[in-house]
């Protein structure tokens, strides 16, 4: 069976999909953890700016606006279409 992958920066408004693996260490990657970007949780793409970047996600009860430059860098498995 073939998973579909991909970038967090990819995901459009109202689709989600699982973190599968956040590449980042240090205080960003830090950072990211605190906010709930771990492996397991279920991301949400809830809105855009007007020139889509950054974009809107809900991840553990929680929407934070990041830039499509750190968002390529957060891989995603099972991404669905739908409302959050």
């Amino acid at each position: 069976m073939c998973m579909k992958y991909k970038r967090l920066s990819d995901l459009e408004v109202n689709e989600s999909g699982v973190i599968s693996k956040v590449f980042y260490n240090g205080e960003l990657g830090r950072r990211l953890m605190d906010l709930g970007f771990i492996a397991g949780s279920r991301i949400y793409c809830v809105g855009e700016s007007p020139r889509g970047n950054p974009k809107a996600y809900l991840v553990k009860g929680t929407v934070i606006a990041i830039r499509n430059e750190t968002c390529k860098f957060i891989l995603l498995e099972g991404v669905d279409r739908g409302e959050a």
